[in-house]
């Protein structure tokens, strides 16, 4: 299944990355780093950055370090296992912060938003990047046959981001 996202996904994963600037020295984050090749991706993309990955699943982990093992070795990388409702950063440490295909299974996805944007530094960039946009009937399928799978659709998420860009001016 992970090898499949590796594959499945990299065209989206390709016309997403064109979309925004990463600078060499970026500190990156990637929420569900999946099969690993986006975490790959930032690692070539910021050549005198770090790169991490997060992922709920240990398959995933297993799978992201094994495919970043050089920039692991090099110090450039680390690939954790956790929760995007809890994410284990100090506050604004990263310059661009990504999620693949991963947003449909965050469960609150309000509180997920604040959680990135505690992290993410002032000015920097988050990228949500999906394939499925709410508006095509045939995407029940997916969510009828995944648990707590949610797809959202553009205008949502923008009402969703309002909120929590709300919040994060208040705390700060």
């Amino acid at each position: 299944m992970v090898h499949m996202m590796n594959t499945g996904h990299s065209s989206m994963a390709e016309w997403g990355f064109t979309h925004m600037e990463i600078q060499s020295d970026d500190v990156c984050l990637d929420i569900g780093c999946g099969g690993g090749a986006n975490v790959r991706k930032l690692l070539e993309k910021s050549p005198y950055g770090r790169v991490t990955g997060i992922d709920y699943s240990e398959i995933s982990v297993e799978k992201t370090r094994k495919i970043n093992k050089a920039g692991i070795e090099s110090k450039r990388c680390e690939i954790l296992q956790g929760d995007v409702m809890k994410l284990p950063f100090r506050d604004e440490i990263f310059d661009v912060i990504t999620a693949f295909e991963t947003i449909y299974f965050w469960p609150d996805i309000c509180e997920a938003f604040k959680q990135v944007y505690k992290i993410l530094k002032v000015g920097g960039t988050f990228m949500i990047c999906n394939e499925s946009n709410g508006e095509n009937p045939r995407d029940e399928k997916w969510t009828n046959r995944i648990q707590g799978m949610k797809i959202y659709n553009s205008e949502q998420i923008k009402k969703i981001f309002g909120g929590c860009w709300f919040y994060r001016r208040k705390s700060r």
